[in-house]
Parts: C-alpha cells; structure tokens; sequence
C-alpha cells in the first residue's frame, strides 16, 4: 500500500515536472468531465506552466489542457518514476 503523504495536489507541482495521476477528490461532474478529458488514475502528466495565478497548462496523452487553480488541486499526483 502506498503512503498517503506521497501524494501531492497537482497545482504543487513546477513546470517540467512529470507525474502520475493517483486521484481524484472532487464530485461526480468534476471527476467526469476530467476523465472525459483523459485525466485519469494511471495517466502521465508533465506540467507545461504553472504560473502564481491564473490556469496550470498539463500535457497529458499528448494533448495540452488547462485547469482552473482549484481543479488541480483536487488532483492528487505521485511523481513519476
């Protein structure tokens, strides 16, 4: 079993990191239209900009999205091995 402090929310991250999808913490539409959107338990995302405000741009499944702050946060990641 995995230890819970090794996750960490996806706004946390820097630009160039890559991670893996490990959860997602938010409602059924939330989970729904992310999942739609390829943002899956399992999937590889490298954050492509995460300024102090604004969107974090991720490139997952070689397509880029952008998440309002508050969506990456319940996005929990485990850096990529």
């Amino acid at each position: 079993m995995e230890a819970a402090n090794s996750l960490k929310p996806l706004v946390d991250l820097k630009a160039g990191e890559k991670a893996i999808v490990k959860e997602l913490s938010g409602g059924k539409g939330f989970v729904a239209r992310v999942a739609s959107l390829g943002l899956v338990p399992g999937a590889e995302v490298e954050v492509i900009r995460n300024p102090q405000h604004g969107p974090i741009i991720i490139r997952i499944k070689g397509s880029y999205l952008a998440l309002g702050r508050g969506e990456a946060a319940k996005v929990l990641v485990e850096d990529s091995a």
